[in-house]
């Protein structure tokens, strides 16, 4: 008995040893269940502040961006199978570009709709009329009259813009008003066809997770800046990690036409075709130094006016299918053309009227061509 007794003790004391020694079971780090039992365990001081610079600047970025982040409800009157027309709500997002409440969205946020709303962060409600859209492009114009003081977006330079840079996307995904979501530019000047079987030139391609609902909110970069619209996921469901973006550029150039109170309308030459250089421009017999190789000129165009050709014939180089023949446009402007979005990039900055001049190869000689843009109705360069 003598001897069980001090067995106990023996047990007890080195229990309250081990219970008030090990800092792993102290009661400020451990909780209880209903029989004692550990549940969780965590820090004896939150280090709420040990953030990253990295987190410390999305947090203020989000803070700044998500106020300006709007969503946009949308009516739109469809058909049922009876052919009944009823009234179908649709969202998507848009952001404030200036303290007078006008908003740039995605066209087909607003396409077809005859009533808008406008939802801000705060919940406060204001119906929007569309000023402007830009269909080849795929953007829209709207404008609300807020009734206290709005914070809008700025706007970078998407020209800048490199691949591999870190971006941020902003939207209300699936309904989820103010979502954040980050990553990289993945490609830059892709071209995608929409639902509507239009050709969207020159897009973003972002790893940033976007998903429906997302159609018109602003991506940004590291500074916060929107450097472009969030356009398109790959594929008809939810985000696989390949995202697109409309270059905020577009949005601008829309901007200033609208506000100089002119038709906006997409500058046209009036060609397509495709980059060459290297071994296939010489193949080709064409300047290694390469350019855009005319496939086709649009009829009554900007191009068959001053008399640019297209393709003659079609042939293989290795396994590539070619046209042969067209004119090839080294330099616009007197800027090189090194790649598929150079005559882009240059285009799109001017309107219609302008002037550009063509440098061109043809049938082994060098001209130089000045011709006036026109507005597009096609879906060439």
């Amino acid at each position: 008995m003598k001897m069980r007794t001090l067995l106990l003790a023996a047990l007890l004391a080195s229990g309250f040893l081990f219970f008030t020694s090990s800092p792993k079971l102290s009661p400020t780090r451990w909780g209880s269940g209903a029989l004692g039992s550990a549940l969780w365990s965590g820090p004896d001081v939150a280090h709420s502040a040990g953030l990253g610079a990295d987190e410390l600047s999305n947090i203020d970025i989000y803070k700044r961006a998500h106020m300006a982040t709007v969503n946009i409800t949308s009516t739109v009157y469809r058909r049922d199978f009876f052919f009944n027309i009823y009234p179908a709500k649709e969202s998507g997002s848009g952001f404030l570009v200036n303290d007078e409440g006008l908003i740039v969205t995605n066209n087909h946020v607003v396409s077809g709709s005859a009533k808008l709303q406008v939802t801000l962060a705060d919940q406060s409600r204001y119906e929007a009329q569309i000023l402007d859209r830009d269909q080849s492009n795929d953007l829209a114009l709207i404008q609300i009259t807020p009734k206290t003081k709005i914070i809008p977006l700025s706007l970078g330079d998407s020209d800048k813009i490199q691949v591999g840079q870190k971006v941020l996307a902003i939207g209300n995904p699936f309904g989820l008003s103010g979502t954040l979501t980050t990553g990289v530019i993945s490609s830059l000047g892709r071209d995608i066809r929409d639902e509507s079987g239009m050709v969207l030139e020159g897009m973003m391609q972002t790893d940033s997770a976007i998903n429906p609902g997302n159609s018109g909110g602003p991506l940004l970069d590291s500074q916060g800046n929107v450097v472009g619209v969030n356009t398109a996921i790959y594929g008809p469901g939810g985000n696989i990690g390949i995202g697109f973006a409309m270059p905020i550029n577009r949005a601008k150039a829309m901007m200033d036409a609208f506000q100089s109170s002119k038709k906006h309308g997409r500058p046209t030459l009036g060609v397509t075709g495709v980059y060459v250089s290297g071994d296939l421009a010489e193949a080709l017999e064409l300047p290694a130094r390469g350019g855009m190789l005319v496939y086709e000129v649009t009829p009554g165009s900007p191009a068959q006016a001053i008399g640019m050709r297209g393709a003659r014939r079609w042939g293989y180089i290795g396994n590539t299918e070619i046209g042969i023949g067209g004119d090839l446009i080294m330099a616009i402007d007197g800027k090189a053309v090194e790649g598929p979005n150079t005559i882009r990039s240059v285009v799109i900055r001017k309107k219609p009227g302008d002037k550009v001049e063509l440098t061109l190869f043809r049938e082994g000689r060098t001209l130089k061509l000045n011709v006036a843009l026109s507005t597009a109705r096609s879906e060439a360069l």
